[in-house]
């Protein structure tokens, strides 16, 4: 099993992996494939099943898929043009993709929100169609968006299912258990970031990994100064305050003070993370790590190590990324990082066990130390719902990543202060989650229609 540290952290765009960026991901695919037909299209059609049409408006799903069929990626997403683009579409209702001839789209007739039971592969599910001069279909595609940015049309998602247990990448170290990892670990001598860095470079240069895991931080630092000095209402009806700033200034003015209490510390971990969050929140830049929902937990992490911890060094940050990314990918590939498949759990829960494996390891973790921060930070997690309040990914989302980035600080020194060896394993914690999500109502798996979402007013 081999999933880079560039597929569980993308840069992207606001304010979901899944429901944002998976949708124009899946509608940048279907262009390739409309692209490539004999056939000659006049006009698309699109549809958005269960979580994706339950929350669809709050996490900007319609938005999305929109603007993906006119071309536009989360790699290169221009908020600006964006807009235009927008306007002009509605104006027309006509969406003129990249390399195609302009094609018929009226976003209120040809988006259609479909509340029945969700598609049977996943939760967050799309059918993107094409259609000739009289309205019939030549092309259609059916897309899950299984979370993280990730995603499979139904063939692809059937053929993964079928294969997983016998999956394995021509990498050197293909671990997919824990119970691998700690053994392929003990018998290389390498550490877990050394494992996973020997599998990137089956794929690429030392150079080209060093770029991306640089520029990967270089986004999440930004995204946190960013948040620190946003201020104003967050889009979406809900009223919500950015409130980051705000905590900034308070905590700049208490430095120094004689008086300053030890557990302001952990304000300083919930700013960085909802810093993030309301930037994710508003639409802006951020890394899946390994969703948008949970992208404030890592970054705060590493930002808490950086500036409060003595000896932490930026030259180390590649380590904490992959040892991260080791961690994420056992996640995803034995349950889920999906809200919509597996609750909250799988996206915060899975952010802390990654969080406080790499700073476990930065700190100077043996593999088996590694192993217990990330099952103590997961196990805390286990049976988190995701309700978010009217869709939005602002309440409880924003504070829920502050939180989980102070358990898997906490997970990573209690592990330290052991020799690793423990009750629970990892693996038994991850097979916990899919188990505990797999039984969880679907109304507490992002359709807003139970817990918060139901319980707090939505204006």
């Amino acid at each position: 099993m081999f999933l880079s540290v560039f597929d569980m952290f993308k840069v992207g765009i606001g304010p979901s992996s899944s429901h944002t960026m998976g949708p124009m991901v899946a509608a940048a695919r279907f262009l390739d494939r409309l692209r490539a037909s004999p056939f000659q299209a006049h006009g698309l059609r699109a549809s958005l099943h269960g979580s994706l049409a339950f929350t669809g408006v709050g996490h900007a799903t319609d938005r999305a898929t929109i603007l993906g069929l006119a071309g536009f990626v989360p790699e290169t997403y221009d908020a600006e043009r964006a807009d235009d683009v927008l306007h002009e579409i509605r104006q027309s209702r006509h969406i003129t993709p990249p390399g195609l001839r302009a094609l018929q789209f009226d976003p209120e007739r040809d988006l259609a929100f479909d509340y029945g039971p969700a598609l049977p592969g996943h939760a967050n599910g799309l059918i993107l169609r094409a259609t000739d001069a009289q309205g019939d279909v030549i092309l259609e595609e059916t897309y899950y968006s299984i979370g993280g940015g990730f995603v499979l049309t139904a063939a692809e998602l059937e053929a993964s299912t079928a294969d997983k247990k016998k999956a394995r990448a021509d990498v050197p170290f293909p671990f997919e258990t824990a119970a691998e990892m700690l053994a392929m670990a003990n018998d290389s001598g390498l550490s877990i970031a050394g494992m996973k860095r020997a599998n990137e470079l089956r794929f690429r240069s030392a150079a080209e990994l060093d770029r991306g895991i640089a520029r990967l931080w270089e986004v999440m630092s930004a995204c946190i100064d960013r948040g620190m000095e946003g201020t104003g209402i967050l889009p979406g009806g809900l009223k919500v305050r950015r409130r980051a700033k705000g905590i900034h200034d308070q905590l700049l003015a208490e430095r120094g003070l004689n008086m300053q209490a030890p557990h302001t510390i952990n304000d300083w971990m919930s700013l960085y993370a909802m810093a993030v969050n309301e930037e994710n929140a508003a639409g802006g830049q951020v890394v899946t790590a390994p969703t948008n929902g949970a992208a404030g937990v890592v970054p705060a992490v590493i930002r808490y190590w950086l500036d409060h911890v003595p000896g932490a060094a930026p030259s180390r940050i590649g380590e904490f990324l992959l040892t991260a990314a080791a961690i994420g990918g056992l996640c995803k590939h034995n349950a889920s990082i999906s809200g919509a498949e597996c609750g909250c759990q799988a996206e915060v829960g899975s952010a802390a066990a990654m969080g406080a494996a790499g700073l476990c390891a930065v700190l100077g973790g043996t593999p088996e130390q590694v192993e217990n921060a990330a099952e103590i930070a997961l196990e805390h997690h286990l049976g988190m719902t995701c309700d978010p309040v009217r869709g939005l990914v602002q309440v409880p989302c924003i504070e829920r990543n502050g939180l989980g980035a102070i358990k898997a600080v906490s997970a990573a020194s209690l592990s330290m202060r052991g020799d690793g060896q423990h009750l629970v394993s990892l693996d038994a914690c991850i097979e916990t989650m899919r188990q505990t999500g797999r039984d969880m109502h679907e109304k507490y798996k992002e359709t807003s229609l139970g817990g918060l979402a139901v319980n707090v007013p939505n204006c």
